[in-house]
């Protein structure tokens, strides 16, 4: 029997506390910019996983209506239904990217009495060139305050995060900028956000000079640096968030022996893993993915072991928002991990002993190591 008793999420963010509307839990579960009307998000695989396995946790039969199980959260509460999940998720340790609705969710402290596990914080480096540029008068200005704040917000953390691939994707030119032209791409942005209204940071030139301060930064304090990859919402221009776009920063990052780690990966999947294998600092993730393919999810799991160094493999959740999308990450995880070890065990592949190495390593072991946890 493979053990699973220590489990970090290396990836994921807070919940939201209060007891949540059936379409605000259908919008959690949905990557979709508006709903389908007369249809339900409890019709796609993340939908017939929530109720098959987070039904019973809430006091529910497995595959309770999506009627029964909407009014069983509500007669729970909001709090009482995340701390159930959260718990029954088992997780030793959770590391929370703060940088998307932050005022939504629940804090770093929050998330570990809520869940029972330590917490620490992730911090994405476009968020804080965001805040730093509600006060700032210049390019200049927004620079200087950029640096200092990511560094003062570092002290605390356990890694940085970058958004690049959503913001202006990973086709871009991957050489730091001098600082005369983040400078005057900063000057542009305040000046259209001073003309037109606050628009979110999507400059690469400022986006690139965020990449190398977070870069130098994670070299010091010996911090990964989590990119995010492929999957998203419609902001996401796929074919461009490729990691193997990417590689020339790679490469920079490599020489600094920062390590890289990729989240979510899909569809680029595969050419994560062999990302993984051919370069030194790369790490990997199938997060989000687990989650939303569902009963399909073993064919994912299948894929991030096919190439992939164990040792380079990490656990996530990508859970945003919804306590059951924490256990859920866990389960999907587990059933479909333990599915192919089991597979190789019986093929003569690997041996019990070798399974379970395999499964400490990903659960624990890696993320312990390259977090310096």
């Amino acid at each position: 029997m493979l053990e699973f008793e220590r489990l970090i999420d290396h990836h994921c963010h807070g919940v939201m506390p209060g007891t949540l509307s059936r379409a605000q839990l259908e919008a959690i579960i949905s990557e979709g910019h508006r709903p389908v009307p007369g249809c339900t998000n409890f019709d796609k695989p993340v939908g017939m996983v929530l109720r098959r396995y987070c039904a019973p946790v809430l006091g529910l039969e497995p595959h309770a209506s999506p009627e029964d199980y909407m009014a069983r959260r509500t007669e729970l509460g909001g709090e009482e239904a995340s701390r159930r999940l959260l718990r029954a998720s088992g997780l030793t340790g959770v590391l929370i990217d703060t940088g998307h609705r932050a005022d939504d969710i629940l804090d770093v402290p929050q998330m570990a009495d809520y869940s029972g596990a330590y917490a620490r914080e992730v911090v994405r480096i476009e968020a804080v060139m965001e805040t730093a540029a509600r006060t700032a008068g210049s390019g200049e200005q927004l620079l200087s305050a950029f640096e200092a704040l990511l560094e003062e917000r570092s002290a605390d953390a356990i890694a940085l995060k970058s958004i690049v691939a959503y913001r202006t994707t990973f086709d871009i030119d991957q050489s730091a900028p001098t600082r005369a032209e983040a400078a005057a791409a900063g000057d542009a942005w305040l000046k259209s956000n001073a003309a037109s209204g606050w628009r979110r940071l999507e400059d690469a030139t400022l986006i690139r000079h965020a990449l190398y301060v977070a870069l130098d930064i994670c070299q010091q304090r010996r911090f990964p640096l989590q990119l995010h990859v492929g999957v998203g919402d419609r902001d996401v221009n796929m074919p461009k968030c490729d990691p193997t776009v990417f590689i020339p920063f790679v490469l920079q990052a490599e020489a600094k022996d920062v390590p890289l780690a990729l989240l979510h990966c899909y569809p680029f999947i595969q050419e994560s893993t062999w990302m993984a294998e051919v370069f030194s600092n790369v790490y990997y993730d199938i997060g989000f993915t687990l989650n939303f393919t569902g009963p399909e999810a073993r064919k994912i799991m299948e894929q991030a072991m096919g190439m992939g160094p164990f040792f380079k493999h990490l656990y996530s959740s990508d859970a945003f928002g919804l306590a059951e999308l924490f256990y859920l990450g866990r389960i999907q995880f587990q059933r479909t991990l333990g599915a192919v070890l089991s597979d190789w065990i019986a093929a003569g592949d690997c041996t019990l002993k070798d399974a379970d190495r395999i499964v400490a390593m990903i659960t624990h072991g890696n993320t312990e190591r390259i977090y310096r946890l």
